[in-house]
């Protein structure tokens, strides 16, 4: 509790508290003298049995999928139909106490531990306990007791509803508190302009976006709940509720392979990117750039999630290639010969000779060769123009030139965002696609350019002093091929 805010430790405080109080109905108090401030415990009603086969089966079920052995990435809620199902099943207080053992026991990877702990404890036991209390309230318990499956799936929707909304504002309370929620995210802009959210409505929005985007998953399990639910009533018994069990654990072990590929696909990048780095230093956090720039333009183009992961690959690999470029060349200070000049101009080619075998990059590598290539057909590696150019070297090649053009260089400083925008407007129909110029332009203009680099520099470009304090790039760029301008005296082109 010590790492928490004073207001968050009374925030989680009265959540355990008010979670403890709904647990205590289901315990047998002994009998007292004096009168009884607390509900008399319901003692026979408490089928201790249901409850103790379904803590052990949501506390087994949620440590399993949480296990590292099994490679899986920490999907927290996996097994929620087994507490709907509690809710559905059982009273109130005794279908909160299913969550009680699991949330105590499952393991937690980051400090506090204890709070993070004794919080989940509490939080889950006042979801489970608000939506049995819906359900009931709703008549569900009589529905599925009699296997009343319209009347059940009514009262199980507002359960489901009660559930997500209580989860939702449980976990907003607890980010506001410890800062987890960047409220004043509209507000932050590189110059005046945009439009500013005030922080009334970004809360509002950004609470509603976390309820519905929770709602859709906890339907899914609130129905899978119901489904256990109806056949532990049935006459085939407990047994075969656990048969709906069957297509989570699947659900569950596809999506943990799915990360594991995710995982390697990252990994992959992430060394080559790396390699590039150690032998280009002018380039280092120049890729991260590119593919958060791309990714800026497939966003606001409407391209879906993932096309947009694709382009972002594609930004960050596009000058993979220059690991086949002698290193001499990459840091050479004076001007290119012809011939150096060619074997430069080669990286295309290298780079997707390099991950053309990488099935996953999709587009990518198709962007990685042409992301050089320009409208009117004076590009290179093949001279392709308008649209022969794949759509995602259109993004890259104005991503690319972009972040050239606002990072400092050996040669010179960087350009501040506006006049590189007005740059890139005027190269636009000749050596870019105007679609993609406007794209960026439209999206840096609402959002500003803030980018994102875990990179370090290995060495800071001679010469020319850093940009201004209010210019968002402090770091060198790639060798000045991505420049869309003339060539000065000197730039190797």
């Amino acid at each position: 509790m010590e790492a928490l805010p004073a207001r968050a430790r009374v925030y989680v405080t009265g959540v355990v508290v008010a979670g403890l109080l709904c647990l205590l109905p289901a315990v047998p108090l002994p009998p007292a003298p004096l009168p009884q401030l607390l509900p008399a415990a319901p003692g026979p009603d408490t089928p201790w049995g249901a409850v103790a086969s379904l803590a052990v089966l949501y506390a087994g079920c949620e440590r399993l999928a949480r296990s590292r052995h099994l490679g899986a990435p920490n999907p927290g809620g996996t097994f929620h139909p087994v507490l709907l199902a509690a809710a559905f099943l059982l009273p109130p207080s005794a279908a909160a106490l299913v969550a009680l053992p699991g949330a105590l026991l499952i393991p937690v990877e980051q400090r506090p531990f204890l709070t993070r702990r004794i919080w989940r404890a509490g939080q889950l036991t006042l979801v489970v306990w608000a939506a049995s209390r819906a359900h009931l309230a709703a008549g569900g318990r009589e529905a599925v007791a009699d296997g009343d499956v319209p009347a059940a799936l009514g009262a199980a929707g507002a359960s489901v509803l009660v559930f997500c909304l209580v989860l939702t504002l449980l976990d907003r309370g607890i980010l506001e508190l410890t800062g987890g929620v960047p409220f004043r995210r509209g507000n932050r802009t590189s110059r005046p302009g945009p439009r500013r959210t005030t922080r009334r409505n970004t809360r509002r929005t950004t609470w509603w976006r976390l309820f519905l985007r929770s709602l859709a998953p906890v339907t899914v399990h609130g129905l899978a709940g119901l489904m256990m639910a109806l056949l532990w009533r049935s006459p085939y018994g407990p047994v075969a509720a656990l048969l709906v069990l069957l297509p989570m654990c699947v659900s569950w072990w596809a999506f943990a392979q799915y990360h594991r590929e995710r995982a390697a696909h990252q990994a992959t990048i992430r060394a080559l990117v790396q390699a590039v780095d150690i032998k280009d230093g002018y380039t280092r956090g120049h890729s991260e750039r590119v593919g958060q720039a791309s990714t800026m333009i497939a966003r606001e183009l409407g391209m879906d999630d993932e096309r947009t992961e694709v382009l972002r690959f594609a930004g960050i690999l596009h000058d993979v290639g220059k690991l086949g470029v002698p290193t001499r060349l990459l840091t050479k200070d004076g001007p290119l010969t012809p011939e150096e000049r060619r074997v430069i101009e080669l990286h295309p080619e290298y780079g997707h000779e390099m991950v053309r075998g990488i099935s996953f990059l999709g587009e990518a590598r198709a962007a990685v060769l042409h992301h050089h290539e320009r409208l009117d057909g004076s590009g290179y590696p093949y001279g392709l123009a308008g649209g022969q150019i794949p759509e995602s070297a259109r993004v890259v090649a104005v991503a690319d030139a972009f972040d050239a053009m606002t990072s400092n260089r050996s040669y010179s400083r960087a350009r501040p965002v506006p006049v590189a925008l007005e740059e890139l407007q005027r190269c636009a129909g000749d050596h870019f696609d105007p679609r993609m110029v406007e794209a960026l332009v439209r999206v840096i203009g609402r959002t500003g350019w803030h980018p994102a680099v875990t990179a370090e520099d290995v060495r800071q470009p001679p010469g020319p002093t850093a940009p201004p304090a209010d210019e968002p790039v402090d770091e060198p760029a790639a060798d000045p091929v991505d420049e869309p301008v003339a060539d000065p005296p000197g730039v190797r082109r």
